[in-house]
């Protein structure tokens, strides 16, 4: 399998992780961790449900591979993740001296591999990674869209029965 084949194999798992994150009313994003060919942490996002800023797909799979290994450094792994990690993500990741992030969709608001800022590339970090972006992007952000598209439906939804008397219908 070329490492083209492998990155859009990996990155359809994310995507499904994912859907179990949009399944749990969360932002739909996924993340695996691979060491060679063997998934070692997965996670998808869920800040919301546990009630915790950091439940971030991203850290759920590296707190994942740090336990499968039993060792936080995460050396020669590969982050796959359905859109560009935050700052948050991007320094745990450094911290874990993952080898290499793969990343579909960018996220222009606060993405720290290039798109807002580029934490990942910084040269006074203590390591840096390979990092590959835009596998599966129109996929990983057509999720995306809909989700928020579909929330912001929800709530102007909400807002308009607000603004309905009571007993209009009589």
């Amino acid at each position: 399998m070329s490492t083209e084949q492998g990155d859009e194999y990996w990155m359809r798992h994310a995507l499904r992780l994912a859907g179990r994150a949009e399944a749990e009313g969360e932002v739909p994003v996924g993340a695996v961790l691979v060491l060679g060919d063997r998934v070692i942490g997965e996670g998808w996002n869920r800040s919301i449900g546990h009630n915790d800023p950091t439940a971030h797909a991203e850290i759920m799979a590296l707190r994942q591979g740090g336990t499968a290994l039993g060792n936080y450094r995460l050396v020669d792994t590969t982050l796959y993740v359905t859109l560009e990690p935050c700052v948050m993500c991007a320094g745990a990741m450094i911290h874990g001296r993952v080898g290499r992030l793969v990343f579909g969709a960018r996220d222009e608001k606060t993405g720290a591999a290039g798109s807002l800022c580029d934490i990942l590339r910084h040269p006074g970090m203590n390591h840096l990674m390979d990092i590959t972006s835009g596998i599966l992007a129109q996929e990983c952000s057509s999720r995306l869209s809909a989700f928020f598209r579909d929330r912001r439906e929800q709530h102007k939804a909400r807002r308009q029965a607000l603004k309905t008397p009571p007993f209009a219908d009589c």
